[in-house]
């Protein structure tokens, strides 16, 4: 059996398990054996599924972190939302936190689904592995894996457009011309 090996983007933590701020003991039968290092406490599952703030690594203190105004246009619902996201918040995941709702599919940077279109200011998107490089120097970014860098005003693009500017040129030729004779080798060899 195959196992598929996760690539960087893929394996970049969304959720851990939070910090715990209460006093717990270790059970009598523990404490008779000096040997014994660790030990288990049962963990409720609103514990698991808390989100935490997810950053780069470069921030050390979080209240020294610029933070930065983000103004969306949500083109396909119609919607204007403002919030403020620090320069070490991916943006999509900061919106989430404060219960606004914006358009993702894969969270890591290798899809389009949350694409949008810088209207003005930057951000930094070291992991969006989903729009070309010639996209990003036209002025699309992805949601799920841009940090700010600026005050930032985007708006929201549609999949199927960003998909066609990006592949467009490779599958316009036009339909693909039958070849009844390569068919006929191919089901030959089976």
């Amino acid at each position: 059996m195959d196992h598929a090996i996760p690539c960087n983007p893929c394996i970049i933590p969304i959720y851990r398990k939070p910090t715990l701020n209460r006093q717990t003991t270790l059970p009598s039968s523990s404490r008779r054996h000096s040997n014994i290092t660790k030990w288990r406490r049962k963990t409720t599952s609103s514990e698991l599924q808390m989100p935490v703030e997810i950053n780069d690594g470069t921030a050390t203190n979080s209240a020294s972190v610029p933070t930065h105004k983000v103004t969306v246009h949500d083109r396909q619902r119609g919607v204007v939302h403002e919030f403020f996201v620090p320069e070490d918040q991916y943006i999509l995941h900061t919106a989430e936190a404060q219960n606004i709702t914006l358009p993702f599919a894969c969270r890591h940077g290798c899809c389009t689904s949350c694409a949008v279109r810088v209207k003005s200011g930057q951000l930094n998107q070291p992991q969006a592995l989903g729009i070309s490089a010639e996209l990003k120097s036209k002025g699309y970014a992805l949601l799920c894996v841009g940090f700010p860098s600026s005050d930032l005003e985007v708006e929201t693009q549609d999949e199927d457009e960003v998909y066609w500017l990006q592949f467009g040129r490779y599958f316009a030729r036009g339909p693909i011309e039958r070849d009844d004779y390569a068919l006929e080798l191919a089901m030959g060899d089976e």
